[in-house]
Order: C-alpha cells, then sequence, then structure tokens
C-alpha cells in the first residue's frame, strides 16, 4: 500500500508556525500599564493566545469581567501592530524544514483567524511574505474557523484537492476546519494549548515538536 504524503502543507499562524506571544505580551502589558496597573504572569496570557485578542484581554485582566476586559481590544491591537514581529519568531526547526519542502516543489500555506491587516506585517517582519502559495486571514472570507471554508478556500486557491492537504495546529478549531473540509490533520503540541488536552481532538496524527513533522513528508 502507498503511504499516504501530503501535496500541501496548511500551518495555523500564531502557536503553530510562529512564536507570536512575546509581543502579544508586550502588548498586553503596555496597556495595564497605562492603566496604572502591574504586570501580570506571562503564562496564563501565553496560553491564551492561539483563542485571539479577547482571549489574551481576559487571561491578562483577572481583576475585569469579561465585557470590561474586552474593551481595551483596540489598545492592544493597535499596540501589538505598532511593534509586530519585535520578538516573535518561527518556532526552532521550522526554518529547515519549509526550505527543503519547497526546494522539492511542495506547497504550502497558511489559514488564520488573525486578520490581513495583522497576518501580512507579521509575516513581512519574520521575511516570511511570498514564502507560502496561500495564505487566507481570519477576515478573508465571512466564515473563520472552526468553520471548513478559510481551509477549503486555500486549497482552491493552491488547486489542491483537500484529501491531498495535511492542516497542522495547535487549537480544536484547527483541527475541526480541517477535519471537516476533508484535509488530514496534525496537533502542533508546541503552541499555546491553553490547557487543553489534544487527544480529544480528533486529529490523524498528534506532534510534538516541528521536527516530527518531517517523518510525515519524507
Amino acid at each position: 500500500m502507498t503511504r499516504w504524503r501530503p501535496r500541501l502543507l496548511l500551518f495555523d499562524l500564531d502557536g503553530t508556525l510562529v512564536d507570536s506571544a512575546p509581543d502579544l505580551i508586550n502588548a498586553l502589558q503596555h496597556v495595564r500599564a497605562s492603566l496604572g496597573m502591574a504586570p501580570v504572569p506571562a503564562g496564563p496570557v501565553r496560553a491564551s493566545v492561539s483563542k485571539g485578542g479577547r482571549a489574551i484581554l481576559c487571561a491578562g485582566f483577572p481583576e475585569f469581567d469579561a465585557s470590561q476586559a474586552i474593551s481595551h481590544l483596540d489598545a492592544l491591537l493597535a499596540r501589538y501592530r505598532a511593534h509586530i514581529g519585535a520578538e516573535s519568531r518561527m518556532f526552532d526547526g521550522f526554518d529547515l524544514l519549509l526550505a527543503r519542502w519547497h526546494a522539492e516543489g511542495g506547497l504550502s500555506g497558511i489559514v488564520t483567524n488573525k486578520p490581513a491587516w495583522l497576518t501580512a506585517p507579521l509575516l513581512a517582519s519574520l521575511g516570511l511574505d511570498g514564502m507560502f502559495a496561500a495564505v487566507v486571514s481570519g477576515d478573508t472570507l465571512p466564515q473563520r474557523k472552526p468553520h471548513p471554508a478559510p481551509v477549503l478556500h486555500a486549497c482552491s486557491l493552491v488547486g489542491v484537492a483537500p484529501s491531498e492537504a495535511l492542516f497542522v495546529g495547535d487549537d480544536r478549531r484547527d483541527i475541526e476546519s480541517g477535519r471537516v473540509a476533508g484535509t488530514r490533520t496534525a496537533t502542533a503540541e508546541w503552541g499555546y494549548l491553553d490547557g487543553e488536552d489534544p487527544a480529544g481532538w480528533g486529529a490523524d496524527w498528534r506532534l510534538l515538536q516541528p521536527i516530527e513533522l518531517a517523518g510525515l513528508l519524507w
């Protein structure tokens, strides 16, 4: 029986391909400082990053109820955009893995719930703009993950059937989106799991480190 190998690699962005937590934590601490509040421990904020700005604020303002915390979303995102990419980096191992994959003609793409006005400058700050055959942001379509539409759109842009794609992500929404779209899926367990157990997400593979992805490709 022929071993399955993807033609297209799709990645979630924050917590899967890129460790963007340092810049988001710094932005959160800046917002707290602007309100005369002391810094909070970074751990709970880091864990929430894959769930977006509202979750970051709820984790970063334990003194506030959810609505009060979320009222600072514009300030958080403005500060983050102004310093985007300052301390963000691709997770260890991806530079060499993607270089080999692309050199051999492999295709890759991004499917993120991050809006395009943050996705594009983050990729540019890391020198990753132009690397991916498809970039689907959270506002590219009316639907966002866990809806399958963003994954299907990325596959369509590249001209690859979902059954020939592998979607890697660190959040349940990534796995649900890929699975319903018809891709194979893998958990990125080096990411921001927020205390969740990926064993229950229904992924085809569980990856503990980026380098383990190589075993699915070669």
